[in-house]
């Protein structure tokens, strides 16, 4: 059962995301309808650790085994989708490939559940032209730190 529940307020969610850089490119995803990229991951179930879960959710949607390097920032993101209020926590994890199973290609499909989810190659000195959410991953992308950072958002 994932982490997550509605209210009168609004939506709580629980998520867990990965940041996989190869070459220069990071790795973003999106749904089909949707008009902004995010990082893979998804929501934490209810009594799993969130780095297992980064590593759960990579191999249900796309297939592939990853390792989890670090925790790079634990997020509260206040925002809308869909006509709903979110109030969302996410832990970002460093991810490294152990079989180098990503396709290399610039664009992939994947799935989770019933959608078709669109896997993109973006250069990060590129990101700039594009709508990613959270938006402060356009900025924090470019120049990892090596310790964690706590970050609240408001989108």
């Amino acid at each position: 059962m994932d982490a997550v529940f509605k209210t009168g307020e609004g939506i709580f969610n629980y998520r867990v995301a990965g940041v996989l850089i190869r070459s220069g490119y990071v790795l973003l995803h999106k749904e089909t309808n949707d008009d902004f990229w995010a990082l893979p991951g998804g929501r934490v179930e209810v009594n799993e650790v969130a780095s297992q879960a980064v590593v759960r959710e990579f191999k249900e949607e796309i297939n592939v085994d990853l390792q989890v390097e670090r925790l790079l920032w634990s997020v509260e993101s206040f925002f809308t989708h869909r006509e709903s209020s979110y109030h969302e926590i996410g832990f970002y994890f460093k991810v490294v490939e152990v079989d180098k199973g990503i396709p290399s290609q610039e664009v992939f499909y994947g799935k989770e559940g019933e959608k078709v989810l669109i896997y993109k190659w973006v250069p990060l000195d590129q990101l700039k032209d594009y709508t990613i959410e959270p938006s402060f991953l356009k900025e924090e992308l470019t120049d990892l730190k090596s310790s964690s950072k706590h970050i609240v958002v408001y989108d």
